[in-house]
């Protein structure tokens, strides 16, 4: 109900109305069958503008951390994930997504679209970050085409940390799917579970973000964008302390 809200209800034109979002290369979304749809991560609206583009629904994974908020903010973004259909994803262990990423499969097999940033998390700073393995496992096991999408302007409507949104220019381009059936034919199911797995699953996962790091245009850095927000964090919590008027002795 919420989806279709956002849709084609209220919310849906409002957004158009305001903002005028430009869509490029929807000839390139399938009309039917399953499709990995990965696109950049830069902020909360990415997941307002970028369904709205799709011709098709959507259904995201994301991560858990979005459901479990506190205060009026994590509740209204626990809400709105739900509403539009949202998978949680554990992100704690190497094997803890294993229910969600069962989930995005049995979505995959009833022939609908499933998205998701393969980044894991927001850009820090508007780069485009090393990319996570989920998306590769899910595509080589459901054997369904990748649709690339470079979402372009969310970071000025929502930067990260700001609740009330800012109007600016946003563009929605989707490429042509990847196909990676040369890892068909068996081979993927020969290498699961060997030491040729992970080279697999970084060669596949490597070209998604290449592709995204085209079409955006942004540069693109070989580390995990997790990890460079938990050193500006700690860089931050460092310079508070500094900055601390220290106790005469």
């Amino acid at each position: 109900m919420f989806y279709g809200l956002l849709k084609r209800g209220v919310i849906g034109p409002a957004v158009h109305v305001v903002y005028r979002p430009q869509t490029e290369g929807a000839e390139h979304v399938p009309l039917e069958g399953p499709v990995l749809l990965v696109a950049n991560h830069q902020s909360f609206s990415d997941s307002i503008f970028m369904p709205l583009a799709t011709p098709r629904p959507v259904k995201f994974l994301a991560k858990a951390e979005y459901f479990t908020g506190g205060g009026v903010k994590g509740r209204l973004s626990a809400g709105f994930f739900r509403g539009v259909g949202s998978i949680p994803i554990d992100r704690s262990g190497a094997r803890a997504a294993d229910a969600a990423l069962h989930t995005a499969l049995r979505l995959l097999e009833q022939g609908q679209i499933v998205g998701l940033y393969p980044e894991g998390t927001r850009s820090p700073d508007g780069r485009l970050f090393k990319g996570r393995t989920g998306a590769a496992r899910i595509a080589l096991t459901a054997g369904c085409p990748v649709l690339p999408c470079a979402i372009a302007g969310t970071e000025k409507v929502q930067p990260t940390g700001k609740v009330m949104p800012r109007v600016a220019k946003v563009t929605v381009t989707f490429g042509e799917p990847l196909d990676f059936s040369r890892y068909g034919g068996g081979l993927w199911e020969t290498v699961r579970g060997t030491d040729a797995e992970h080279t697999v699953l970084r060669a596949v996962t490597d070209e998604i973000m290449h592709t995204l790091v085209r079409m955006t245009g942004r540069e693109y850095v070989d580390r995990y964008a997790s990890e460079v927000k938990k050193e500006k964090d700690t860089h931050r919590g460092r310079s508070r302390a500094e900055d601390r008027p220290r106790e005469e002795s």
